[in-house]
């Protein structure tokens, strides 16, 4: 137990510390990989990097004066299909022109857009090219997950402590964020903590008179379902397509995977053990009353069918949703193109990868002195408005504005990226249709949270991989209808059993015992 006590004592989302400690690291830190690729490496270069960056590590290792450390940072960009290269390398110009008296760096941008991210990231950690990373827990093949099985990324544990990087957060951020007691990864300072919302469309609740207030639990919901059956809705509930026990019971369960598709597995909060979750109570009661639920109208067929798209909640055909609960939930309305309503649905919770959502890593090929680098301008990008506005919205008077209020105002089709993505919340502007207390709602969102007991424990599946494989393979079957009302009611119990007979049948009772080993090791 001491490792927990340890988390719950750092508090882990007690309230941000946002003023930067004073010193340097000391550098050093050995890399996750035991075969360190060489610094010689050829540096970065993607259809969306200019031409003329054909310089290797080695090579850029200094500026002019033979001082600034050269670092190849790759990022990601979601707001725009494909970054103007140009315009990128503007953005980059400018930020080692600012950045040149403040610390010992100079960096390559690469801006990628999301649809090829994955595609082209992983040639280029193969081949070396890559210092700094952008990833997340939920990325394919490159998220967390993978890289530290893969050896892909720097060991930063004996490198951050004394930085300015790991004073722009509290303790608990990087204790949580923690992979076999190391760190390796540097989280994005966001909504770092894991709750859901029941979603209202407003005009349904004026309409009807309904009290929203009363809703506490999924059950609740069914007069209301009603009354928008009644009101001929196609979509009374709408379940995004999405199999969402493991969000709705997360105050039951630490579902650590943060897979859907693996939620067969979970820490159960009051005993502190590893258990089969889709054998407990709780999954028998949600599934029947998915089922329940479809057989009197309130879901459709079109949820468990896969046949709903991102944009049908951008229509007036439901009533009632899911929402991932957020500090400023008003930015929805936006999303959604019209007046929706929040109801907690869940508390708020930090765990294993809820602070990894979207995250900086250094790569293992890195040097030690390119680690460093690395360390410095996260650093300062995290303490830094300017440059945090900077590398976040690109270059002032082109790309973005600031309105009346000293607020963002986003202009450009050729740079443009999120807060979530790029820094601190508490050092990126506010845009303008944000609140100006933005910060300050962002550090008590993730201080109101409660702290997972699995907080900081990652499942090795190396020694059962293809049994996990095997089952998470399974889900599409059996789980997905089931919590989607795919299946009769009266069926829910033995389609249960099959499933549970078709999980042992791939090797589930091995993942289960490794994950109950590796658990109880970790507890220790």
């Amino acid at each position: 137990m001491q490792n927990i006590k340890k988390l719950l004592s750092l508090g882990l989302v007690s309230m941000m510390t946002v003023g930067a400690l004073a010193g340097c690291g000391d550098g050093g830190a050995a890399p996750a990989s035991t075969e360190t690729a060489s610094s010689t490496q050829t540096a970065a270069s993607t259809e969306t990097k200019t031409e003329t960056k054909t310089e290797t590590a080695a090579d850029t290792s200094s500026d002019a004066s033979g001082d600034a450390v050269q670092i190849a940072l790759w990022r990601c960009t979601f707001n725009l299909a494909n970054p103007d290269s140009a315009q990128v390398q503007k953005v980059q110009d400018a930020i080692n022109d600012y950045i040149k008296d403040k610390i010992n760096v100079q960096i390559t941008l690469t801006d990628i857009g999301s649809g090829e991210y994955v595609d082209k990231v992983n040639p280029a950690l193969n081949s070396g090219e890559i210092n700094l990373l952008w990833t997340a827990s939920w990325e394919g093949t490159i998220g967390t997950n993978d890289l530290v099985p893969q050896n892909s990324v720097y060991d930063l544990t004996d490198l951050l402590p004394g930085t300015p990087l790991y004073g722009s957060m509290d303790a608990g951020q990087w204790e949580a964020t923690k992979y076999n007691g190391k760190n390796y990864f540097v989280p994005v300072y966001k909504d770092n903590v894991e709750g859901y919302d029941f979603m209202f469309r407003q005009e349904m609740i004026d309409k009807h008179g309904w009290d929203i207030t009363s809703v506490k639990k999924l059950a609740d919901l069914e007069p209301m379902l009603a009354d928008a059956k009644a009101d001929g809705l196609k979509y009374p509930f709408l379940t995004q397509k999405t199999a969402m026990f493991y969000r709705w019971y997360i105050d039951s369960f630490d579902f650590f995977t943060a897979d859907s598709a693996t939620n067969f597995f979970s820490v159960d909060r009051k005993t502190n053990e590893v258990v089969d979750t889709i054998q407990t109570p709780e999954y028998l009661e949600f599934c029947t009353l998915m089922a329940d639920w479809a057989e009197k109208g309130y879901i459709s067929e079109d949820d468990y069918t896969k046949v709903t798209t991102d944009t049908t909640t951008q229509t007036q055909d439901w009533a009632v949703t899911w929402w991932t609960d957020i500090p400023v939930n008003d930015e929805a309305d936006a999303r959604y193109g019209q007046d929706v309503t929040m109801q907690k649905a869940t508390d708020r919770w930090a765990h294993s990868t809820s602070a990894l959502g979207s995250c900086y890593c250094v790569t293992a090929n890195s040097s030690a002195e390119q680690a460093k680098a690395c360390v410095d301008f996260l650093g300062l990008l995290y303490t830094d408005s300017h440059l945090a506005d900077l590398y976040t919205f690109g270059i002032e008077g082109e790309d973005f504005t600031y309105d009346a209020n000293g607020q963002v105002e986003q202009t450009s089709d050729k740079y443009n990226h999120s807060m979530w993505e790029s820094a601190s919340a508490t050092i990126v502007t506010p845009l303008g249709n944000e609140p100006a207390n933005k910060a300050d709602l962002y550090k008590d969102f993730n201080g109101g949270a409660n702290t997972s007991s699995a907080a900081g424990f990652r499942f090795d599946k190396s020694p059962v991989e293809a049994q996990y494989t095997a089952c998470a393979n399974l889900f599409d079957q059996y789980g997905f209808p089931l919590e989607n009302g795919g299946i009769p009611s009266k069926d829910v119990a033995s389609t249960i059993e099959k499933y549970q007979a078709a999980l042992d049948e791939a090797g589930y009772q091995d993942v289960l015992a490794e994950f109950q080993n590796q658990y109880n090791s970790w507890k220790k």
